[in-house]
């Protein structure tokens, strides 16, 4: 009996370290669920809603597939956090601010603003996640927000995107799913 309770302990420790050298130890308390067709996203904090946030995912559907601009599914977490401190709207190219600033709708493009959640998949059929560069970011195409309209990230209108990034840390967990949020009362 305490040979199976050594042997546990080792395993729940090997699987900590794991988390951790794959970069996604950290934030236990906050969970993002994403609805892919209901094109939104449930913030809870211990367990308990605190926010729902309109976003978009991707127009090529779900997957993970190299080259595919799918949305991937499952069990993901926020590997890196980029953009603490620029303001909304703050242009990214590679993950560095291009010091450009665009207002809600500006028109033309679509380029990555105000913040990045860089996710990273915890599953065999997410794994190219944090290699595709899906990241859960701003867009200044915030009236298009509730359709499927990303090449695989997931959208979300600017102040929204900097409240979540100050909510949740590394290592919070992302539910991507193909399920109807419940209804939650917010």
């Amino acid at each position: 009996m305490i040979r199976r309770a050594a042997t546990y302990g080792v395993w729940v420790l090997l699987c900590v370290a794991l988390l951790f050298l794959a970069g996604c130890a950290g934030d236990t308390r906050h969970r993002l669920i994403v609805s892919v067709p209901d094109q939104k996203m449930l913030v809870l904090t211990d367990g308990k809603p605190v926010a729902i946030y309109k976003v978009s995912t991707s127009k090529y559907g779900t997957g993970d597939r190299d080259g595919s601009y799918a949305t991937p599914l499952g069990h993901l977490c926020v590997r890196k956090k980029i953009g603490s401190g620029a303001p909304l709207g703050a242009v990214f190219h590679s993950r560095k601010p291009t010091g450009e600033v665009l207002p809600p709708d500006a028109p033309g493009r679509d380029p990555i603003v105000t913040r990045i959640l860089w996710l990273d998949g915890l599953e065999g059929h997410n794994r190219n996640a944090y290699s595709r560069c899906i990241y859960i970011h701003g867009t200044p195409q915030e009236s298009l927000l509730g359709t499927p309209v990303s090449y695989g990230c997931i959208r979300m209108r600017s102040v929204d995107v900097k409240r979540l990034y100050e909510l949740v840390g590394t290592g919070a967990e992302v539910l991507v799913s193909e399920g109807h949020l419940k209804e939650t009362g917010l």
